[in-house]
């Protein structure tokens, strides 16, 4: 007799609260596999207990708001589906243009999670803390009723808010590189691309001719097997077809966000029950009408004209394109173009516009992308053609990439490429007793910490990742500059602000006794070390002795021994401070994402906030 039926009638026997307990062991694949072996535990489960216990353990979401999160969608389980796939994007993304910062923090919102940029800003009279902390949209990944997935980019042009829809195309578990893509894509049963050959250059029937000939002897999946093997992957393409593609996409797909949409992207700190219940009723509706708008899509884009586009908002016909050039012929179009890094104004005709863009996708733009008489351009070597880029599909569309590639890094900072729409993730290491300093901290330069003074009304707000390394012998840890809130920046992104051996005591004092709300200081460590300088120029900086002191109340000061500079610290919770901060508008969609152009000013804070207005470069230490 077998055990099987037995052992499985003493599992559904149990109640749902001991089961829940039992199923904590359990991954949710494990759980989908139990739900296989009979049916008596598939129906157990399916127990709404058992899937919030395995929403819990994946640890994103506070319990409360799992509860608020369940009237949103159909069940725990797509909840908890929703939360194992974007459970890797959660943490802080850089990248290193400009230099004072391009940080991304991805946390929850509601139902979603948000992409949030932390704008380089100073601090207030109330500290960091206290203080709202200015950031601004980049992006969000709603859940749908089922666990899936409805992905938006934030952008703002001519002086609105707008959203571009498009779709999460991998999330890898080990992600380290965000990347912001066009996938083309196969809507009909028909090959309306050659492979081979740009099909700009064929008559209609010279194209049904050819893809007659190259399909035949061939069945339908070896067809569509050829196709799928023979398409380009979007960073095979060069950067100025890649910006032009994403260009056109979200020129496209743009949505202006409707009133309804107007509001919090997540929950505020408020505890009273009247403003939690206010706060829910707006996020409850502004999801419900973004993941409706991107389910259903638009019909049209503002151009003043009556142009179609596809039902599916996340996809492009090329067709489409072409219809709009001649609809709008009549029409004038201000553009500034910014190739990454030049700038100019010039006045063309939307059509002449849209022409010059779907010439340059089609290959016959004179800017590069011409054929020569034997087929083949002069970054044939190099990158491959947009022709044979989107021969794959007849449609094109947004997407976002999580991918796991290998990267160098240098004293915590990944080594990145410069024309790739990408972040990169920071490891965010968790304290231990070896390790009691690693993690995300912020401070401001001067004491008392974070205090304003009559000549400096603010402090410029620095983020640094701290992390250890063994290093010939040595174990170090090392302060990596992540954010700088100046005016103008002195010092590299990715720039040790001091590295410390932390097996070496510090012989010297703490040259104050008593913080920033004249209590006691009692000095946990000293360590000696060196903090950064101007020595051999912008990207080689020189250093200067100086020490580490911790604190007993957590907080940190490193100062430097010749200067007597302070730059103190404290850990950043950065969830409590974003939903204690203030939401300033987005730059436009590309650039929202990536900044990719070089700067040494502030390109993300020209905002009309008097009270975090930026100082000049700080003193020279």
């Amino acid at each position: 007799m077998s055990l099987e039926p037995y052992g499985s009638t003493l599992l559904a026997a149990l109640p749902d609260d001991v089961f829940s307990v039992v199923t904590r062991s359990l991954s949710p694949i494990d759980i989908c596999n139990l739900a296989l072996c009979c049916r008596s535990l598939h129906g157990l489960v399916a127990s709404e207990k058992i899937w919030l216990t395995q929403c819990d353990m994946v640890g994103i979401v506070p319990h409360h708001e799992l509860i608020q999160w369940r009237n949103a969608v159909s069940s725990y389980k797509a909840i908890c589906r929703f939360l194992f796939t974007v459970r890797p994007l959660m943490g802080i993304w850089v990248h290193q243009n400009p230099e004072l910062g391009n940080v991304v923090y991805v946390m929850p919102g509601f139902v979603s999670v948000v992409g949030c940029r932390i704008i380089p800003q100073e601090l207030g009279p109330l500290g960091i803390e206290d203080g709202p902390i200015l950031w601004a949209p980049v992006f969000e990944i709603f859940c749908d009723c089922d666990g899936g997935t409805a992905f938006f980019l934030h952008g703002r042009d001519k002086g609105n808010d707008y959203l571009y829809p498009g779709s999460v195309k991998s999330i890898d578990l080990h992600c380290n590189v965000l990347l912001l893509e066009v996938e083309p894509r196969q809507r009909k049963n028909v090959v309306k691309l050659l492979q081979s050959r740009s099909f700009v250059h064929y008559s209609d029937k010279e194209v049904s001719r050819e893809v007659s000939r190259s399909s035949s002897g061939l069945s339908r999946s070896q067809r569509a097997y050829s196709q799928c093997d023979a398409s380009v992957a979007f960073s095979r393409l060069g950067f100025s077809d890649r910006r032009r593609l994403l260009e056109v996409v979200t020129g496209h797909i743009d949505l202006k966000v409707p009133d309804p949409a107007i509001g919090p992207l997540f929950p505020s700190m408020r505890t009273d029950e009247d403003s939690i219940s206010k706060d829910m009723a707006l996020l409850s509706e502004r999801r419900s009408v973004l993941v409706q708008k991107h389910k259903l899509g638009k019909t049209h884009v503002d151009w003043k004209s009556s142009t179609q586009l596809p039902s599916d908002p996340t996809q492009l016909e090329l067709s489409d394109i072409k219809r709009t050039l001649e609809l709008s012929s009549g029409l004038h179009y201000s553009t500034s173009e910014d190739d990454g890094h030049t700038q100019g104004n010039k006045k063309k005709t939307l059509g002449k516009y849209f022409r010059n863009s779907l010439n340059q996708i089609l290959g016959k733009s004179n800017g590069g992308l011409a054929t020569s008489k034997n087929g083949s351009s002069s970054s044939d070597n190099k990158h491959a053609q947009l022709s044979e880029f989107l021969s794959s599909g007849d449609t094109i569309g947004l997407t976002l990439s999580a991918s796991t590639m290998k990267l160098s890094s240098y004293r915590a900072w990944p080594n990145m490429h410069d024309s790739r729409f990408a972040l990169y993730k920071l490891p965010l290491r968790i304290p231990t007793a070896d390790e009691e300093y690693a993690g995300l901290w912020g401070g401001t330069f001067g004491w008392p910490p974070g205090k304003p003074t009559e000549d400096k009304p603010g402090k410029a707000l620095f983020f640094l990742l701290l992390s250890y390394e063994e290093y010939e012998g040595k174990r170090l840890l090392i302060a990596t500059k992540i954010l700088e809130g100046t005016h103008y920046v002195l010092h590299p992104n990715g720039s040790a602000m001091f590295m410390v051996n932390i097996d070496d005591v510090s012989p010297d004092p703490f040259p104050w006794d008593v913080d920033a709300d004249s209590l006691p200081l009692n000095v946990k460590h000293a360590f000696t070390g060196e903090g950064i300088a101007n020595g051999y120029g912008f990207r080689y900086p020189g250093s200067k002795p100086g020490s580490l002191f911790a604190f007993e109340n957590g907080h940190l000061a490193f100062i430097w021994k010749e200067s007597r500079s302070v730059l103190t610290l404290q850990r950043l919770n950065l969830r409590e401070l974003l939903k204690k901060g203030e939401q300033v508008p987005a730059l436009p969609p590309i650039a929202n994402f990536s900044y990719l152009t070089k700067s040494y000013s502030n390109v993300f804070a020209g905002f009309p906030n008097s009270g975090h207005s930026l100082s000049s470069p700080r003193q020279r230490r």
